[in-house]
């Protein structure tokens, strides 16, 4: 049994994967209140689910980018889960979970996650093999740095503010090649991160020690200096 969290934007999202099925999932927005909202919501999610933590055998959480302070509650609390279980903990980007949910589009694929200040944190993937591999570097910019670095049609998916959309729907209307993913497809889910982690695991059952697990961070404004 898998458990998978993810509180690395103004969202978090928990599921429970045994290899064949998900057996829960919420997802829900939340303002900055990550550490009053975890825990009683895991535990819930738990409870419902007829799941307890001794049923445990992996973990996952997303280790950003996003926000420092919301992506830190998340993998501390997986990090502490899994030492105290011994479990292996797996960790995967918010822009691959995103990417995972995305179903075959003939062009590109353009992921973004919000980082403050009408900017976003951007990554680019092509379809190979069934699956949608990150192309180039993970990067940070505004909106009209990322239309203008638009080569080809593409699909954009992810995080997409108010101002974003309005941005993303004149930027077409002025015949940049881009397609919006419609809103489900753009909500980064749990399941998704859960299934990627089961996958992985499987494929190589080492390596996922959860001391060893670091988040991934972008340098903004949000994240104080190391």
């Amino acid at each position: 049994m898998l458990l998978a969290l993810d509180t690395a934007t103004q969202l978090i999202s928990l599921a429970l994967y045994d290899g064949y099925n998900l057996l829960a999932e919420q997802t829900w927005h939340t303002a900055f209140n990550h550490s009053t909202q975890l825990a009683p919501t895991l535990q819930s999610v738990l409870d419902r689910a007829g799941v307890t933590t001794t049923d445990l055998t992996a973990m996952a959480v997303c280790i950003g980018p996003g926000s420092y302070s919301g992506l830190r509650v998340g993998v501390s609390l997986a990090k502490g889960m899994a030492a105290v279980r011994h479990l292996p903990l797996v960790g995967i980007s918010a822009l691959d979970i995103i990417a995972a949910a995305q179903p075959h589009y003939s062009d590109g694929l353009i992921v973004v996650v919000q980082a403050g200040r009408e900017r976003v944190i951007v990554g680019r993937y092509q379809w190979r093999k069934g699956h949608w591999f990150p192309r180039g570097e993970v990067q940070l910019m505004d909106w009209n740095t990322l239309l203008e670095s638009v080569d080809g049609p593409a699909h954009i998916s992810g995080e997409i503010s108010i101002a974003g959309h309005a941005i993303l729907a004149e930027a077409k209307e002025k015949g940049v090649p881009i397609t919006l993913v419609p809103a489900a497809f753009r909500l980064r889910r749990a399941g998704f991160l859960a299934q990627e982690a089961w996958e992985r695991f499987k494929a190589d059952e080492t390596g996922f020690d959860a001391a060893k697990l670091v988040p991934f961070y972008i340098k903004t404004q949000d994240v104080p200096e190391t």
